[in-house]
């Protein structure tokens, strides 16, 4: 039969390419790539037509020249005889700060109003209703002016914390100032130091570095009292283990290096020390975090929907108490409907990051994209570079993302 089949097989010709579904699948998709091929080509081609056109060559060579202007804050050495590059890294680096700040209060905001929206008190529930419809439904941009105009016309000024009776009330709990210029608070500093690897201070890495030592410490010792459970059916206590893994090392690294406080103090007409959070940033950040916050709300919402009530009531059953089932049992099983949304928020986030423009935030838009581009009138250059930036992180959200999303899904058998 098989020989038969293979005698009366109808040889190839051009037609099959469309006729035959065997072909016409592969045929579409290579049309429609030589034609994308073709139409990049002719786009580069054009561009570098209209560039000659005007004078203009593609070149990147502009980011090694002077930048000339100033960037505050900056979490790196930057001045104004600094590159277009250094100016470029300070402002990724102001995009990534205000963005993980956002997403990590954006993720507290939303999770709490998310599950105090389920409360049964009606006038919590009602407020968080409230919230959320109130702060999704309009611009984000909105939301990050009002905090600014807030910050910078309803706050005192620096001077009236001055003398034995000042206009405005005392600094919070003696040490932050909250200021028309910003919010000053204090700073971790050190006597001692480890050194520096180029711009870089040991001090830092060496207490991130004991921070990670101690959630693998944490990690073994969690999985071992998992096993002892397993054995005996009776978890061992290690709420004092944790707290050994993690208190003992870093109280003895940062009493090694002379760790204390630097606070501001009011010298003259302004707060000198201390770390300054100007408008700005507060703004931006303030601004996303409660405009996420209430689309990752209705994540959460959704989430815990989704789960089956009898899951409550058998926790119930078992003596849990409201709180510890939709820790332990409602929110663990909502993660994998609630995760996929997240990430999009993330990336949103990130994005908007750029909105800062409108406050005076200067991240990586109003750097590269803004200032840089006006002084070297490289627009091409400078927008390929944002695009490729942008993409970049956002596509490192993405897939850390996944993975975390990969092991709080469900495994199906």
């Amino acid at each position: 039969m098989a020989m038969k089949r293979e005698a009366f097989r109808e040889p190839f010709h051009l037609s099959m390419l469309f006729n035959d579904t065997r072909y016409r699948a592969r045929t579409i998709q290579v049309i429609a790539f030589i034609l994308l091929v073709l139409t990049a080509a002719w786009l580069v081609d054009n561009t570098i037509h209209n560039l000659a056109a005007l004078g203009k060559n593609f070149s990147f060579g502009f980011l090694w020249s002077t930048a000339g202007y100033d960037i505050s804050p900056h979490a790196i050495e930057y001045s104004s005889t600094s590159t277009h590059a250094r100016a470029a890294l300070v402002g990724l680096l102001n995009t990534l700060i205000v963005a993980a700040m956002a997403c990590v209060t954006a993720t507290v905001l939303g999770v709490l109003a998310g599950v105090l929206r389920l409360s049964n008190n009606w006038i919590v529930a009602r407020l968080m209703t409230v919230y959320v419809e109130s702060f999704r439904n309009v611009p984000a941009l909105l939301w990050i002016v009002v905090v600014a105009a807030i910050m910078s016309e309803a706050m005192p000024t620096p001077s009236a914390f001055r003398g034995e009776h000042p206009t405005a009330s005392m600094m919070l709990w003696g040490s932050v100032a909250v200021t028309n210029r910003g919010i000053y608070l204090p700073v971790p500093d050190f006597s001692r130091s480890l050194g520096a690897f180029g711009e870089i201070d040991l001090n830092y890495p060496a207490i991130l570095i004991t921070l990670a030592l101690s959630l693998l410490a944490h990690r073994r010792l969690v999985r071992h009292a998992q096993r002892v459970q397993g054995v005996s059916g009776q978890r061992p206590a290690t709420w004092w283990k944790s707290f050994c893994i993690f208190a003992v090392p870093m109280i003895a690294l940062l009493y090694a290096l002379g760790f204390h406080l630097e606070y501001p103090a009011l010298k003259g007409l302004n707060f000198t020390g201390g770390l300054l959070l100007r408008n700005s940033f507060i703004a931006l950040w303030i601004g996303l975090s409660v405009y996420s916050g209430a689309f990752i709300a209705e994540n959460v919402r959704s989430g815990i929907i989704a789960i089956s009530r009898g899951q409550t009531e058998a926790a119930h059953a078992l003596g849990l108490s409201p709180r510890r089932t939709m820790r332990l049992v409602i929110l663990p099983q909502a993660l994998r409907i609630i995760v996929p949304p997240l990430i999009s928020q993330y990336l949103d986030i990130t994005k908007n990051t750029s909105l800062g423009l409108a406050v005076g935030y200067m991240d990586l838009r109003s750097t590269l994209g803004g200032i840089t581009i006006n002084q070297t009138g490289r627009e091409l250059e400078a927008m390929l570079l944002m695009m490729l930036i942008y993409a970049s992180i956002s596509l490192t959200i993405s897939g850390i993302m996944n993975v975390y999303n990969s092991r709080v899904r469900l495994q199906e058998r």
